[in-house]
């Protein structure tokens, strides 16, 4: 099994700041079929950076997605809001939950999909249903008040609690997309 490795010295997945990805490092499309598809650090194919590029374009068009990550050597999931800024994401999460805590500085999970929210695709849209997942270092950050008001107005509570937000940056290094496609014929 091929273990993932960052995607170079050009920073995140479609950052377009620095060098391209090192050729041995350059993302790859993962076996699934003609319906998936795939950019990480892992896997066989041909494909290129503007793959990981159009994964982050995906998860751009939902407000939410669902972290994972270890705390106290215990899985954890947890929806949090997030913005791609800059070939990143940033994450906004409630700080009574302590959840933050546990992912500054470790590796952790993201994901999202466009299932049965409200830009769910229409009959005729052509990318169809699609998730995107992606793994990478999370760090404690306080954006700037351009990037803080992306995310728009809070939740007034979390359970019963006053909201208050606290922010992560992820930086994907390895990304997987995939996307199911009904009009192709057997």
């Amino acid at each position: 099994m091929l273990s993932p490795r960052p995607l170079g010295p050009g920073g995140p997945v479609g950052s377009g700041s620095g060098p391209d990805p090192l050729p041995d490092s350059r993302p790859r499309t993962g076996s699934g079929g003609p319906s998936s598809g795939s950019a990480s650090a892992a896997g066989s194919g041909s494909a290129s950076a503007s793959d990981g590029r159009r994964a982050m374009e995906l998860l751009a068009r939902v407000p939410y997605g669902r972290l994972a990550a270890s705390m106290r050597a215990l899985p954890l999931l947890a929806v949090a809001r997030h913005q791609v800024v800059g070939g990143r994401v940033l994450l906004r999460l409630h700080r009574g939950l302590g959840y933050h805590e546990c992912c500054d500085g470790s590796v952790i999970a993201y994901g999202a999909d466009n299932y049965g929210s409200p830009g769910a695709p229409a009959p005729d849209d052509t990318d169809g249903p699609w998730s995107v997942q992606c793994t990478g270092p999370a760090e404690l950050t306080d954006p700037p008040p351009d990037q803080r008001a992306l995310f728009g107005a809070g939740p007034l509570e979390v359970n019963g609690e006053p909201f208050e937000p606290v922010y992560l940056r992820f930086t994907p290094h390895v990304v997987r997309m995939h996307t199911l496609a009904f009009s192709a014929s057997p």
